[in-house]
């Protein structure tokens, strides 16, 4: 079992940023795969981003590409979401989710993932 806690969440002005952390414990040697996703008031949950831990290869939705970075840390076994030029679309609650299955590709189709955090509210707003 693999437990998931994020944090990085806040109020910030359109255009601002945040760094959202996700940090994992438990059978983390087993984790293929990070992932982020979010849902706002309303709307369905939608993947944001992931990254494969072993070769750090990552995933973007074209909603979020060239404003959104993923990284990853294994030695403190934490994933980074870096989210800059924040719009007011972006608000919501974002959550990371761990998959054990090893694809060559990682996915941000919810269906993979298994374990899943308590997710950390962005809110974005002038």
């Amino acid at each position: 079992q693999v437990q998931l806690v994020e944090s990085g969440g806040g109020l910030v002005q359109p255009g601002g940023s945040l760094r959202l952390s996700c940090a994992a414990s438990g059978f983390t040697e087993d984790v293929s795969t990070i992932g982020w996703f979010r849902q706002a008031p309303g709307k369905e949950r939608e993947g944001v981003s992931c990254i494969k831990t072993r070769d750090g290869s990552t995933y973007y939705a074209d909603s979020v590409k060239g404003r959104f970075t993923i990284a990853r840390d294994n030695a403190k076994n934490t994933v980074y979401l870096q989210v800059n030029s924040l719009k007011p679309e972006d608000t919501g609650v974002y959550y990371c989710a761990a998959s054990l299955w090893d694809q060559a590709m990682c996915t941000i189709n919810s269906i993979p993932y298994r374990s899943w955090g308590q997710g950390t509210q962005v809110t974005v707003s002038s």
